[in-house]
């Protein structure tokens, strides 16, 4: 089982980057300064007072070429990668350390403003495969900042989880993930347990520092070392609530912030699953109408399908079946972008006619999974990172409660769901952190927050709800009344000049600013 619903701006197109890193750190540079190291250290955290070892805070990176990794080519010369060292466990500083790895571009003009540290969400996403391919999107941004991102804790190349081999990602989508009888659901929840235990034995020690708050505090010791006065960051998805909790942590140290796709910091778990299925219906009822169909009919139709599939799966051009759980997964990867919605149409057309081909193409390409059966595991580390923030531990009868609900929300994926709010951290090894994540950030620099009334996996609802909980004063508003995920870079001028100007000369736009 997995949760198939990503908090992320990751498209298919990233797999074809993904990039490994040459060089390492060293301890013969400059002094960056410390968490809470004294006056000398640039914005000093206003959070628990930590004095960083030298050995941390004088990292002198070692950026040298990137290296091809996956089988994908390296990325241009423009490329340098390196390594970070940081505290595996942020209450013992002087403790084990782990390697974080790093990819930059350096600014192109002579008027450089700083380092801009880029998050794509996921939580799980690599920030090392994935820059080199957005980078297209931030052409401006790039005279002026060097681009920056690495590949959080427990992600990719900084100490990458697998909690499962391929086979046994394969064997698991054949679990039912909305199960009608007592065996299914017994099915379904040893699935869960048996992921958890795999995590626990691949990871060891690490799976309990994976956290948000221990990304925010490894941004801030990249900070210092990268040599930032303030930190400039660009979070997309479960970006933004790494970039909320970064700022409630250093809100001193909050330079020019952009959250784009922004997650609603006030829901728990719980809320958060309601949230993504009533934006993913919203973003299905408007590509429903798109095609002439009204959005009750076709959300029936869609329905009934998926019943069918749930009964008997269908077959493909391969030897693997188009199960459930495939379908609603090659359901979801379209409503992520308006242009994919004519590959939906033709898909669901094919899947009507008993051919789930398409379908299953669309679950691959959302699953990470190439031609030859392997898996990309951004989703191990999503739910390594979710699972130790998320306090809540729904029971199975919690979940069946939830199941009206989710189904009122939406019929097509309230179901799955409503399931997930139990599966998904069944039986974890670790204590979940918190209900919901602290974000406030008062006398923090005004954050621009980024909504787009179509997005389906972060509901513009999120983004007045992050805005509230930041703080009077600190979150700034901006609306782009569109589809898919995420705003910048997706055709809107008026999105992309407002972001530009925030970041380029500092000019905060006008709170609670439409683009239509």
């Amino acid at each position: 089982m997995a949760r198939f619903v990503r908090w992320t701006a990751l498209t298919a197109a990233a797999a074809l980057l993904a990039t490994g890193c040459s060089g390492g750190s060293s301890s013969d540079g400059a002094e960056a300064g410390g968490e809470t190291s004294g006056a000398s250290s640039p914005g000093t955290s206003t959070g628990s007072a930590t004095t960083l070892p030298a050995s941390l805070t004088s990292q002198k990176l070692d950026w040298g070429r990137c290296k091809a990794a996956g089988g994908a080519p390296a990325p241009g010369d423009e490329w340098q990668c390196a390594t970070l060292k940081a505290p595996l466990d942020w209450a013992d500083p002087d403790g084990r350390t782990i390697d974080l790895a790093l990819i930059r571009a350096k600014a192109g003009g002579d008027d450089r403003i700083g380092s801009l540290l880029f998050n794509f969400g996921g939580p799980g996403s690599s920030g090392v495969s994935t820059l080199p391919w957005y980078a297209s999107n931030a052409s401006e941004l790039a005279e002026r900042y060097d681009l920056v991102s690495w590949d959080p804790r427990g992600v990719g190349a900084s100490e990458g989880v697998r909690c499962r081999s391929d086979k046994e990602i394969q064997a698991a989508e054949s679990v039912d993930i909305t199960p009608d009888t007592p065996a299914e659901e017994t099915a379904y929840f040893r699935d869960a347990a048996a992921f958890g235990q795999g995590c626990q034995k691949a990871t060891g020690k690490l799976l309990a520092h994976v956290s948000t708050t221990d990304t925010a505090r490894d941004m801030d010791l990249m900070r210092q070392v990268l040599g930032d006065p303030k930190m400039h960051y660009f979070g997309i998805s479960y970006g933004t609530e790494l970039g909320g909790v970064y700022a409630h942590l250093f809100p001193k140290n909050v330079g020019r912030l952009i959250l784009d796709a922004v997650a609603d910091p006030s829901a728990d778990a719980s809320g958060h699953v309601e949230n993504q299925a009533r934006g993913f219906q919203r973003a299905l009822n408007n590509y429903l109408e798109s095609t002439g169909r009204g959005a009750e009919e076709g959300t029936q139709e869609i329905v009934d399908l998926l019943k069918r599939i749930d009964e008997s799966p269908l077959p493909t051009g391969s030897e693997r079946k188009l199960t459930e759980a495939l379908a609603l997964t090659g359901l979801l990867r379209p409503l992520y972008s308006e242009a994919s919605w004519p590959t939906l149409t033709s898909a669901l057309d094919a899947a009507e006619e008993g051919d789930g081909s398409a379908l299953l193409a669309l679950a691959d390409e959302y699953n990470d999974r190439d031609p030859s059966g392997h898996y990309v595991t951004g989703t191990h580390s999503q739910r390594v990172i979710s699972c130790l923030d998320d306090k809540q531990r729904p029971t199975a009868e919690e979940a069946r409660k939830l199941l009206p609900r989710f189904e009122k929300v939406s019929p097509v994926f309230g179901p799955m769901l409503g399931w997930d709010t139990a599966g998904w951290c069944h039986d974890w090894p670790v204590a979940g952190q918190y209900d919901t994540p602290e974000v406030s950030a008062p006398g923090a620099a005004p954050i621009l927050l980024v909504g787009n009334t179509g997005d389906p996996a972060t509901p513009y609802e999120g983004t007045r709800k992050m805005a509230d909980e930041l703080g009077r004063g600190v979150g700034v508003t901006l609306t782009w009344k569109g589809e898919g995920h995420a705003a910048y870079g997706k055709g809107s001028d008026c999105v992309d000049s407002a972001i530009n100007a925030y970041l380029l000369q500092g000019t905060v736009p006008k709170d609670g600013k439409v683009c239509s």
